[in-house]
């Protein structure tokens, strides 16, 4: 399936959701191309990625390149020793959640599976 067919070429810019989308999937097809299957992100891709397209300390604190073992262990869930688009997506997922509780101070564990005083958190 074709990017164009979800973002005519006539559009002069992309809404951010759009963006954020198109970059993600970008992003892990450029890292997951440099070497083995092109479709999965090997143990040094992985790597790259963290280095390179994280920078915020907050963010770098929950997922580390430095120790590349336990960030793989942590993502690669069918333990094939790759992580697919899957497995990166929750990640992605994780991170944002992590920014969320932090800019909100909400969406934590506390309360789940009932509703704080005061309506919902998110």
């Amino acid at each position: 399936m074709q990017l164009q067919h979800f973002f005519p070429p006539t559009a002069t810019a992309m809404a951010r959701l759009d963006q954020v989308i198109t970059n993600i999937v970008d992003i892990f097809l450029e890292y997951a191309d440099d070497e083995g299957k092109k479709t999965q992100l090997n143990k040094d891709e992985l790597k790259k990625v963290l280095e390179q397209e994280i920078q915020s300390p907050e963010l770098k604190s929950k997922i580390n390149a430095d120790d590349i073992e336990q960030a793989m262990e942590m993502l690669d869930k069918n333990h094939d020793g790759e992580v697919n688009f899957r497995e990166f997506c929750r990640c992605v997922s994780d991170l944002a959640k992590c920014y969320y509780q932090k800019k909100t101070g909400k969406g934590g564990k506390r309360h789940k599976g009932k509703e704080p005083e005061g309506g919902q958190e998110d």
